[in-house]
């Protein structure tokens, strides 16, 4: 399925570096969000049936986070490369790598500010650690969407794509 954020986006190359990373940067992003409510929610280290679900949880299924992740993609994208021209590497470094490398770091300078919101922490915990029925799931999901939609201070159309918050 070709999903286009905006109407230049074709940075296939970009695209596909960041699809190739996506299980990698949701299994750091599961991680982070653990390690960050219980630091926030629970510092005096108190072990209740929640806390062990958390610290017990080992997850290698990431199809629920999948759309967040492609949205986050398509924001990036947006940013950093809505002219669609992708730079010319000069050092000899593969585009592919290259492009691996910046999505990545940004990745995960926006998880941890991202995890600065309880609703954040929630929604990312409740799709992966409490599994909810499908239906709530898909409005978990959504949730993260608008949560990121907010934080970036853009709209997210199914028509129009990704466009700037007024």
């Amino acid at each position: 399925m070709l999903r286009k954020f905006f109407p230049q986006d074709k940075n296939y190359v970009l695209e596909e570096a960041q699809l190739s990373l996506e299980k990698k940067l949701l299994a750091y992003l599961v991680d982070f969000v653990k390690v960050q409510y219980l630091l926030q929610h629970n510092p005096l280290g108190i072990v209740d049936e929640t806390v062990q679900r958390i610290q017990q949880h080992h997850a290698d299924n990431y199809t629920r986070l999948h759309d967040f992740y492609i949205v986050l993609a398509g924001i990036f994208r947006y940013r950093y490369y809505s002219d669609n021209q992708l730079a010319f590497i000069f050092s000899g470094e593969e585009p592919f790598i290259r492009y691996q490398h910046e999505w990545e770091t940004e990745f995960k300078k926006w998880v941890k500010a991202l995890c600065q919101r309880k609703n954040f922490l929630m929604g990312v915990l409740e799709l992966t650690v409490f599994y909810p029925q499908e239906a709530e799931a898909r409005f978990i999901g959504e949730r993260l969407t608008v949560i990121a939609a907010e934080f970036f201070e853009v709209k997210i159309h199914p028509q129009k794509g990704i466009t700037r918050s007024a």
